[in-house]
């Protein structure tokens, strides 16, 4: 049957999603928010909590509107709720501009500087309004800063430990001596104890399982640490918002592992550089954005053609063209598959969590090498720039593949045509290995060729190599069962997760289906995966529906399919999610 509730198995009773407790914390740039965002999480981290804090700014260098986005929860958590518990404001300036981002209602508690004027777009969301006087008690210590005393504060009204909080002071500002410590502290607790009189609400307590420290780690920094795990030692790069925390979270860590990082003067270089470094036997990378994806794409094709693995980390970000650099989408889809002019087969993965990143920029890396070709990464900037408290990434080493190098003179041929479609390689210098590698087809050998016969032998060859190849279970993640399936990618995973997880709460039977391998296509896989399936919304933070699109052309999807394409700036959320499927329910 069709029906959407039919497919439901009714419930006993209510059973609760994972409790958790949604803060903003707003003000003009450098008012420090940011900075007691982090060292909230942190201290939360400390105390054995889940959670993750998403930055949300203008597109200014410096200054203007300034947002810390936190959730908390005993369990993990990958994605904000619909609403926030508590919203607090060390000033309102520009605040206005967040109102679609921060979503408030009746139960929510909005705190604000005592004689501050609350913006009529906030107050019209409701909420109960405290003032609490932030500017006043830091002028009252010297060296005091008013985000010290709202973290403080906050940290009262859930709950948070104090010790946690100075734990993490004390880490953070040990370079600034102990007398920037000591006026943070005295700020935190001045704030505790103002937040005292403010009436207890249970309900915004949240209580940890266990006293375990967690991984604090962003997505950028995630994908850099995947990116040495897999092997790369070189990297070239031009810094681009929001993929630049790649670079800098690598520049120190290569050395570490006596790898090298190029500043280049542009995107352009930096790829070409990439695959000169390849080719000189260096698994290599670089990191960027649509508009660097955009220039880089003719020489993708180059290193497609000459087989010389490369890996592109694209952080995407709205578009087009400079588009909204600090916001999220996932807009970058078709230029990824289809951009590269020619028949030019790659690979395209997407990460669909913050820790996620770290296996799936390992996997590229582990697939390029071993496949001889280039692998596009596809974050984006709320899985690249939130910070996330998570459990420590499993240890994951790929036991076979790699580059396949040879140093055996006899009959070398670089592009020797063979079951696999992977030929040797050489390291240039190697006496009776010596090739051209360069963009025009060519012969077994590498020799620049024009006959038919050549091309269509490469093109054979190239296609094989990546079809014939056993992707295993990393290609999705498949968890569920029933009749209706939601299928998507990337960072959407998260919200389509805990929408899904809210309709088995009141007895629904949903699958999800969240890819990771994007190309090459892989529909025996999925429909195997959606056997029995009789609806399939697929969910995307696209204006254009590129994944729905790319599903529809590349796989045979059965049932009643439907198309929830959200463009950013805008997050998906749960709610969202939850909403579109219950509004199917009853269509």
């Amino acid at each position: 049957m069709n029906d959407f509730a039919s497919l439901a198995t009714p419930p006993t009773q209510h059973i609760g999603v994972t409790r958790s407790l949604s803060i903003a914390m707003l003000g003009s740039g450098g008012s420090g928010v940011m900075t007691a965002g982090g060292q909230l999480l942190d201290a939360a981290g400390q105390a054995g909590w889940y959670g993750m804090m998403t930055r949300s700014s203008g597109p200014q260098i410096r200054g203007g509107e300034a947002a810390a986005l936190l959730r908390l929860s005993p369990k993990p958590v990958e994605t904000h709720k619909g609403r926030f518990d508590i919203l607090l404001a060390i000033d309102w300036l520009n605040a206005d501009r967040f109102v679609g981002e921060i979503i408030l209602d009746s139960n929510s508690i909005v705190i604000g500087d005592q004689g501050g004027t609350v913006p009529e777009a906030i107050s019209r969301m409701g909420g109960r309004y405290v003032e609490l006087p932030l500017s006043e008690l830091a002028k009252g210590i010297s060296g005091g800063r008013p985000n010290m005393v709202a973290l403080g504060a906050l940290a009262h009204l859930i709950g948070l430990p104090i010790d946690a909080l100075e734990a993490v002071l004390t880490k953070s500002l040990s370079k600034k001596g102990q007398e920037a410590v000591d006026a943070s502290m005295a700020g935190v607790r001045a704030g505790a104890e103002q937040a005292s009189a403010v009436p207890d609400i249970p309900d915004f307590k949240v209580e940890a399982n266990a006293k375990q420290e967690r991984w604090s780690i962003t997505g950028n920094e995630a994908a850099g640490l995947g990116a040495i795990r897999g092997g790369v030692r070189f990297v070239a790069a031009y810094p681009i918002t929001p993929g630049t925390e790649i670079l800098e979270w690598l520049a120190p860590n290569l050395k570490k592992v006596g790898g090298v990082l190029v500043q280049a003067e542009d995107e352009l270089a930096s790829i070409n550089q990439l695959i000169g470094g390849s080719f000189g036997g260096t698994p290599s990378l670089t990191a960027t954005s649509g508009p660097g994806l955009a220039l880089m794409i003719e020489s993708i094709g180059l290193a497609v053609a000459s087989e010389t693995p490369v890996v592109v980390v694209d952080v995407m970000r709205g578009g087009p063209s400079t588009g909204i650099p600090t916001k999220s989408e996932q807009s970058d889809l078709n230029i990824a598959i289809y951009g590269l002019h020619g028949d030019a087969p790659h690979i395209v993965v997407a990460p669909m969590s913050i820790g996620d990143c770290l296996f799936t920029t390992q996997w590229a890396t582990h697939l390029a090498e071993t496949l001889q070709t280039a692998s596009i990464v596809l974050s984006d900037q709320s899985l690249g720039q939130t910070r996330a408290l998570i459990d420590r990434p499993a240890d994951i080493a790929f036991v076979s593949g790699g580059r396949s190098i040879t140093s055996r003179s006899e009959d070398f041929k670089r592009y020797a045509v063979n079951d696999s479609g992977v030929s040797p390689m050489s390291i240039p210098g190697t006496v009776g290995c010596q090739y051209t590698a360069d963009g025009l087809e060519h012969s077994p050998t590498g020799t620049p060729s024009s006959r038919a016969e050549d091309h269509i032998q490469q093109l054979n060859k190239r296609k094989r190599k990546l079809d014939q190849f056993d992707y295993g279970d990393h290609w999705a993640l498949t968890e569920g069962e029933g009749e209706i399936a939601v299928l998507t990618w990337g960072s959407s995973t998260g919200p389509v997760s805990e929408a899904i997880d809210m309709l088995r709460a009141e007895g629904y039977k949903v699958r999800l289906i969240s890819m990771r391998l994007l190309l090459p296509a892989q529909p025996q896989r999925l429909a195997q995966a959606l056997q029995g399936v009789e609806r399939t919304l697929i969910v995307e933070q696209c204006h254009g529906a590129q994944f729905h699109h790319y599903l529809r052309a590349h796989y045979d999807l059965p049932g009643e399919i439907r198309s929830m394409a959200i463009p950013g700036p805008l997050m998906i959320r749960p709610d969202d999610v939850y909403s579109e499927l219950k509004a199917w329910e009853n269509a």
